[in-house]
């Protein structure tokens, strides 16, 4: 386990490094739904998808995490230095800028209220490493869900960038905005 926090009406929220054999099938089971299709496999076989996770697995500049709720598996959360990421090409990266990647896809149970804890829970992991200074995120322009719960978690929107495979929306948070709208615990 790399992470545990105590979430307030939700139970213990955990991140666990994806074992790329283990966790090939559920993950296809996340990707390829509908809803998902901003994630790009929605036509991904479970080989393709533990192919994927074992590549990014070997990188020592990018990270795939298991979110769990109480031990059950609710999402996928994937980290990545940008300057070693396509993103990094397509603005300036800055001394501190760690990006991320973020799919729930939770039973029905526990969908209720999530969303709203998940991202300060994952903010506050990425700012556990004092150099952390930065979130950047890069979701589909079309994604309005996604783009909503960016504002409403605080990140700054910045311009529109053309990525590989998706016109994608640029996105900040700051270490300074993060704790002034999230105060630790005294």
């Amino acid at each position: 386990m790399t992470y545990l926090e105590k979430v307030a009406g939700l139970g213990e929220l955990s991140l666990v490094t994806v074992d790329p054999d283990r966790h090939a099938a559920l993950l296809h089971g996340w990707v390829t739904l509908p809803r998902n299709s901003f994630w790009g496999m929605g036509s991904h076989t479970v080989d393709e998808v533990r192919e994927i996770y074992a590549f990014v697995d070997g990188l020592p500049t990018h990270h795939a995490y298991l979110i769990m709720v109480d031990a059950e598996p609710v999402g996928l959360f994937q980290t990545y230095q940008p300057e070693a990421d396509p993103v990094g090409e397509r603005y300036r990266v800055q001394p501190g800028d760690v990006g991320m990647h973020l799919l729930l896809s939770p039973d029905r149970r526990l969908a209720r209220g999530l969303t709203n804890v998940v991202g300060p829970a994952l903010a506050r992991f990425l700012f556990r490493d004092p150099s952390a200074q930065r979130i950047v995120v890069e979701p589909d322009v079309r994604n309005h869900l996604a783009l909503r719960r960016l504002e409403i978690e605080g990140f700054t929107l910045d311009s529109e960038i053309d990525m590989p495979d998706k016109r994608a929306q640029l996105a900040f948070l700051t270490r300074d905005r993060f704790e002034a709208n999230h105060p630790s615990p005294a």
